[in-house]
Formats: structure tokens, sequence, C-alpha cells
């Protein structure tokens, strides 16, 4: 078995994928056809319009998709969809799924959203229509829309609290980060983290570390998204180190949206090297061109990782997910069985 067909078939959680961002072009296609616009429907002319100049050019695609999302059929739909091309042929047995409800939700869109009822009912629908139908764990972020501001916040605070899906494990921000400081959100971080919720912010993915100093000093971070700036900072990568608070990496996503020139120059090895824990993770993976698996190929040449560090690689996202322990310890146990399967096989070689 080579090291891409054992990847392919490892169990394997992650924690660090959008919600709409994971639509397909095949889903994509349909939400089009349903709600024609900007937004083509042929899988071709999509794939161009994936071709991303820079991080804003990213986010202004990235809200045309959010824009084909307006009914609660629409996230059934979705939702369900990503959850059986997930769970099909990329291993994974437990996702971390972050939505912005902001985006789809009255009054924010008087004319396209939904009521926030509407939404929550549609989301946890679907969870639990995934679970059942291909054996897929998902847990919810909600993300603030960081380039909406504290109105935003406000709003997605709200959603979290007053109407919270049973699914629903932590409080984010996402968007740019350019001209958008992190501190505004404590007041917000805080009430979600005194609820119970976990705080998983972006921060120093196309700015400096001290965003992802801020995310950590005033959001009370638990995990990073990106992080990606962290590596010029070594007191940054130190903290990070000595606190376990992990770096949710995404390797394709950093490349395609400017963050790093070349994957080539990724500071993944740095993180390693210090002693920062790492998951690996696809971002928006349809957009990007890539998937789950490819991104564990990746990190895994720039790493130099045979199958056992892939795998711990592996173990080390379910330990920092934000699953109960019934879960973690049923996944653990089963990448510890399909190591074990293997080894007969690799003796033989």
């Amino acid at each position: 078995m080579s090291l891409s067909e054992f990847i392919t078939h490892l169990p394997k959680a992650e924690l660090h994928v959008h919600h709409v961002g994971s639509a397909s072009p095949r889903i994509v296609s349909e939400l089009a056809e349903r709600h024609p616009g900007t937004v083509p429907s042929d899988p071709d002319e999509l794939r161009r319009f994936f071709a991303f100049r820079d991080f804003a050019h990213f986010v202004e695609v990235y809200l045309a998709v959010v824009d084909l999302v307006r009914t609660p059929e629409d996230i059934r739909y979705l939702t369900h969809e990503i959850g059986r091309e997930m769970a099909t042929g990329q291993g994974l047995r437990y996702a971390e799924l972050t939505c912005t409800p902001y985006t789809s939700v009255l009054p924010h869109d008087d004319e396209r959203g939904m009521p926030i009822e509407a939404y929550t009912e549609a989301i946890e629908d679907a969870r639990r229509a995934v679970e059942r139908d291909f054996g897929l764990v998902l847990r919810w972020i909600y993300d603030i829309p960081g380039e909406s501001g504290v109105p935003a916040a406000d709003a997605t605070l709200e959603f979290a609290l007053r109407h919270r899906p049973e699914g629903l494990v932590g409080f984010g921000l996402g968007g740019p980060e350019l001209g958008v400081p992190r501190p505004q959100f404590q007041p917000h971080f805080d009430a979600a983290r005194a609820a119970g919720l976990h705080s998983v912010p972006h921060a120093g993915e196309t700015t400096g570390p001290e965003t992802v100093w801020h995310a950590l000093q005033h959001l009370g971070a638990e995990r990073i998204g990106h992080g990606t700036s962290s590596a010029q900072d070594p007191a940054l990568l130190a903290h990070l180190a000595e606190s376990g608070v992990p770096l949710e990496v995404c390797p394709s996503s950093n490349v395609a949206t400017r963050a790093v020139a070349s994957l080539d120059e990724h500071p993944i090895r740095a993180f390693r090297d210090a002693g920062v824990t790492v998951t690996i993770n696809s971002d928006d993976p349809p957009m990007f061109g890539t998937t789950l698996n490819r991104e564990y190929e990746i990190a895994a040449e720039l790493l130099g990782l045979d199958e056992a560090g892939v795998a711990d690689v592996a173990r080390d996202a379910v330990r920092v997910s934000f699953a109960d322990e019934p879960v973690k310890a049923r996944l653990l146990a089963e990448i510890d069985a399909y190591v074990a399967d293997q080894a007969p096989e690799r003796a033989q070689k």
C-alpha cells in the first residue's frame, strides 16, 4: 500500500473546514440552477470562476456562493451533500464545520434571508441525516464575518446563545483580517466562552503574528485558524508550544489566497520543529481544488512523514477536537485498529 492509499483509508477528523466553502462544483451547480445570477452553473465555468487572484478576490467569490444559500431547503441540501462527499473517499469520521449564519439569516437581508429558527432547524436536520446516512459526526462552529463588524458579532452571538443548535461546539471569527482588529470582539467571545462554547478565531493568515497574539490575549483562542505568520515570531511559537494551543493548518488554501508564496515556503515545518501541535485541514476544498486527503499528502511531503507519522497527525486532530470523550475514544481506537491492520502488509514488503 502506498502512502497515498494509506491516507485515503485512514480514519480522520477535520477541524477547519467551511460549510458553504465545502460545496463542490456539483453542489454549487445545483444551487446556481435554483437561483440564476452571478455564479455559473456549468462545472467548467465554475472552475474558472474559482480561480483566485488574491485573498480579497477569494472573499468576493466566496460571498457569491454564499448568496446561493437562500432557503432552509438550500441549507439541508448543501449540508447533506457536503456530508456525503466528506464521508465518501476521504476517510472522514468527524468534522467541525464553520458556519456563518449572519449571511443567511434575517434581518441581515430582508429579501433573501431566513429566520434563525428555520436556519437552525435545517442544519440540525441535515446533521442528523448525515450521521444516520453516512456515519459522519458533524459539529458546528458559528463564525463572525469580521468584515461586517460588531453588528455581525452581536447577531452571531445571539444566534449562538438564544438559538443554540445541539451540534454547536465553538465560536469563531473569519473573513478579512486587515482592518478588522480582534480586540473589538472580546465581549462576544467572553460571552460565548461563558456559555461553554470554545474559542476558535482565524488569525495570522494574511496579517502578522500580532493578530495571533490578539486572538490569544483578547479572544481566549483555544485553537488558531491558520496562524501562518506565527513562524515570524519565535516567542509566539514558544508560547503556542508551551500552552498547547494548536494551529489549524491548511497548506493549499494558504497558497491559493497568497498567504504564502508556495508550498515549499510554507512554515508548517517551523511549527513542527518548535513543538507546536498542528492539524491538517482543507478549509474550502473545492474552491482550492483540493481534498483533505491531498492536504495530508502535502503535509507528509513537507514534514517527511511516514505512515506512523501521518497516523499521529490524525490522532492529534481527534485529541484537540471539541468532540465529546466517547466520540474521541471511538475515533482514536479506529485509527489504532487501522494502523494495526496495515502492519502485517508492511512487514511483508
